[in-house]
């Protein structure tokens, strides 16, 4: 008997599916305990959380921040109601066995009678907190992440630009776009393409797919050499594992995620991944590490599933937008204090995978109305593409501070030295600090491409596209075709 056939489907708005079932009193879609949120630090900075979420354009007012604070103090207030009872309820349970030792029935019924209306009184309480809990956490799991106090303040067009790398751009030239070069030289089937999938989704041909693996194995091979450790994640994660990376959209069309689920599995919540960040960040899960070991530092290489490519109206020619493409992605794990470290390490790696392809680059800090759910502060590496006549993004870096690892779980033992004995101490378990995430691309293989075409066509006397010109540091890992369609010279 042939197995189920999977259901790939455009899903309902990830933010509002996961987040209305995922943390409810059923069990989870995924093993994990629900996110242990900073209530605290929400509760005593309401006006803070509520401008940075204005400034982030994320939805959340300032009276969803109040009723988080306002909830968060009901919670406290149950709390200490049921303390009292439950120890009521054991000052009556030593008066029930002082009466059964002295034989006191008279007095051993009165207490009886008192230990049952406290124990409906715990159970109506114990019910109310929970009700109580579950609201915080629906509350609260809409607030975004703190801000970095540099990040620029507005839309996509207040980004400051950091730096900038390679040679200067090339006058913008429509000879150069990629899609009728492609078509050329058969390199792109987008009619296939259109035939058994839809719009947007491509085949890669003859040299064109040989400069995706070139382009996989160069930055692999980079990221290996500065430590990062080589993973080949799954392409299939659960819903919840996506919500708790932070990926809460800000409009129902860019919302959408294809659905795997089988009729089996359907409580399993099973999506494509967006991003290689969403597995890897869930190797992490529910785990401590010593502070020893950080950071945690991997490269994986997945495909990364984009339902709403397509869907915005623009950049839908070619490759730019797609609903599949292929991509390394950096990840790592730190302590608290070393997080922005990482980003500098990080954003030294992704400029010298990119100088090193011989590309005109600009380094972006992203402004607040840019940021996801969980960045607290983004940069993203543009690169020119002069037949679209525009800069387009190559690459994008966050640092999501203890945003994931809340809802994730991810923890460390700090070591502290003892005074006396010269050993290391870990401090007890219930004082564990959450660690902090980073995730940055190494590639987005079909916008190299892009960038890469347009950039390298060579062009005969009568200005007719004859051949593509390609970095040095890729021909290490080019596989030669046995039958070359499109001479490669190499720069």
């Amino acid at each position: 008997m042939s197995a189920p056939l999977l259901r790939l489907r455009r899903a309902l708005p990830i933010a509002s599916r996961v987040c209305r079932r995922a943390y409810a009193t059923a069990p989870s879609t995924t093993s994990l305990p629900p996110p242990r949120l900073n209530y605290k630090n929400i509760s005593e900075n309401v006006v803070y959380k509520a401008t940075n979420a204005m400034n982030r354009k994320c939805g959340v007012t300032l009276d969803d921040v109040q009723d988080v604070a306002r909830t968060h103090k009901e919670v406290k207030a149950v709390t200490n109601q049921l303390n009292a009872l439950r120890n009521t309820r054991s000052m009556i349970g030593e008066r029930i066995r002082r009466a059964a030792q002295q034989k006191d029935e008279r007095g051993k019924e009165v207490a009886m009678f008192e230990a049952t209306n406290v124990k409906k009184e715990i159970a109506m309480l114990e019910d109310k907190l929970a009700s109580l809990e579950q609201q915080l956490l629906r509350l609260a799991l809409a607030i975004p992440n703190d801000t970095h106090p540099d990040a620029p303040l507005g839309p996509e067009d207040a980004a400051v630009t950091l730096s900038t790398h390679g040679p200067n751009p090339i006058p913008a030239d429509p000879k150069r776009d990629h899609v009728a070069f492609c078509k050329k030289f058969g390199l792109l089937d987008l009619e296939s393409g259109a035939t058994v999938s839809g719009t947007s989704w491509v085949y890669l041909t003859n040299e064109a797919a040989l400069l995706e693996l070139a382009l996989t194995n160069y930055a692999l091979s980079i990221a290996v050499r500065h430590g990062f450790t080589p993973v080949m994640p799954p392409d299939v994660v659960r819903a919840d594992v996506a919500h708790r990376c932070g990926f809460q959209p800000r409009d129902d069309q860019a919302s959408q995620i294809y659905d795997v689920s089988t009729p089996t599995s359907s409580s399993q919540d099973l999506i494509l991944a967006g991003t290689a960040e969403i597995p890897l960040a869930g190797m992490f899960a529910n785990k401590i590490f010593p502070s020893t070991s950080l950071p945690r530092k991997v490269v994986g290489l997945g495909h990364a599933f984009r339902a709403e490519a397509g869907a915005r109206g623009a950049d839908t020619r070619g490759l730019y937008r797609v609903h599949q493409f292929s991509k390394v992605e950096l990840f790592a794990v730190t302590d608290a204090e070393s997080s922005e470290a990482m980003m500098a390490e990080m954003a030294s790696i992704q400029t010298e995978i990119l100088r090193g392809l011989g590309l005109s680059l600009r380094v972006l800090d992203m402004p607040t109305e840019e940021l996801g759910a969980s960045a607290y502060r983004k940069t993203d590496i543009e690169a020119w593409m002069p037949g679209r006549g525009k800069w387009g993004e190559l690459s994008s870096l966050s640092n999501c501070t203890d945003y994931q690892s809340r809802r994730l779980h991810i923890r460390y033992r700090p070591q502290a030295l003892a005074a006396a004995a010269g050993t290391t101490t870990p401090l007890p378990a219930g004082a564990l600090p959450f660690a902090h995430t980073l995730n940055g691309t190494a590639a987005a293989i079909p916008r190299l491409i892009v960038a890469l075409i347009e950039n390298g066509i060579t062009f005969d006397e009568a200005g007719e596209a004859t051949g593509l010109a390609l970095p040095e540091a890729l021909k290490p890992f080019w596989l030669q075709a046995s039958t070359p369609r499109i001479p490669i010279s190499w720069t």
